[in-house]
């Protein structure tokens, strides 16, 4: 008897597991697809350029995919080009993320308080401009941006305040508030679900010692926010080395920004063949050094949050 329920128990378990691996296939299938598989691909590509086979002063022949072993990645790393793009996003993300951050946190903590009603459509109109393609949004900020043509550049004029919004040193000031405007509603998002996942019992229970709504908000709330902020940090410090959308749209009216004045415009450009050398083969060395980068930063930041904590 012991051993046929022991038996009996094992196949369930084992059609349990079944069960629950079928349910993962579709969704495991998808994630091989769009993003193992490309990475796998980009990683066998960085090792390789496409060059003329042949003789002759231009090589005279087809183009082919050559092995170069690290010759992509030793140019990355000893391009100046792309250091320079490296500090422009780092100052950028120096600047923008702590104030997206704690703007996002501020539209949470007051869509969760008794201050505000029809909390649903604040909070879509908060949203809202995440739902705009970044594409899109940047070329209306461009058209904002642009002096001759910009109602922003004319109200400024009229305060006094004469500022060119794409010059050299206040443009990175202009796609970080792009930027601002277009992720803060959706990192809002992310600190309200956290606010909501709070059990109220702990607000009952610091009213009834005595506690005021701020000592709420600043003793319980905010320090409970602190894997949410984890989170948005960190999805941001990702985002803002992969700035592209902004930079390329403004670069297209200031021609002084040059191909690279990002590290992914740097990257595109190269795999398009404007900049030397071009190719899938230099573009996806400079996309996994800008990944590693990445991903540094974001374990550096987790690490000193988890010692502050």
């Amino acid at each position: 008897m012991a051993h046929a329920a022991k038996s009996g128990s094992t196949r369930r378990r084992r059609s349990e597991a079944v069960t629950g691996w079928a349910f993962m296939a579709p969704f495991a299938a998808v994630y091989l697809v769009v993003f193992i598989i490309p990475i796998i691909v980009a990683v066998r590509s960085s090792f390789f350029q496409t060059k003329a086979a042949g003789g002759g002063l231009y090589g005279g022949g087809e183009a082919v995919e050559t092995f170069v072993g690290v010759a992509n990645y030793e140019a990355t790393i000893h391009s100046s080009v792309f250091w320079m793009g490296i500090a422009r996003v780092l100052g950028y993300t120096l600047i923008q993320v702590p104030i997206m951050i704690i703007a996002a946190m501020a539209l949470a903590l007051l869509l969760d308080s008794f201050l505000i009603r029809r909390v649903g459509a604040f909070r879509l109109g908060y949203f809202l401009p995440f739902a705009i393609p970044g594409i899109v949004a940047a070329i209306v900020w461009l058209y904002l941006y642009t002096p001759q043509i910009s109602p922003l550049t004319d109200l400024l004029s009229g305060l006094g305040i004469d500022v060119d919004l794409m010059g050299p040193g206040i443009v990175l000031a202009s796609m970080a508030n792009m930027t601002t405007w277009t992720y803060t509603g959706y990192n809002m998002l992310i600190f309200l679900a956290a606010l909501q996942a709070i059990p109220h019992d702990l607000y009952e229970a610091a009213r009834i010692d005595g506690a005021n709504g701020w000592q709420v908000v600043t003793r319980i709330k905010v320090p409970l926010l602190g894997k949410a902020a984890l989170l948005a940090v960190l999805l941001s410090i990702v985002g803002t080395i992969q700035l592209f959308n902004e930079p390329t749209v403004m670069a297209s009216a200031n021609a002084w920004m040059g191909k690279a004045y990002t590290p992914m415009m740097m990257a595109y450009n190269t795999m398009m063949g404007q900049i030397t050398p071009g190719g899938d083969g230099p573009a996806s060395a400079i996309s996994i050094v800008m990944a590693v980068i990445a991903g540094v930063l974001a374990a550096i930041y987790a690490f000193v949050q988890r010692m502050v904590d």
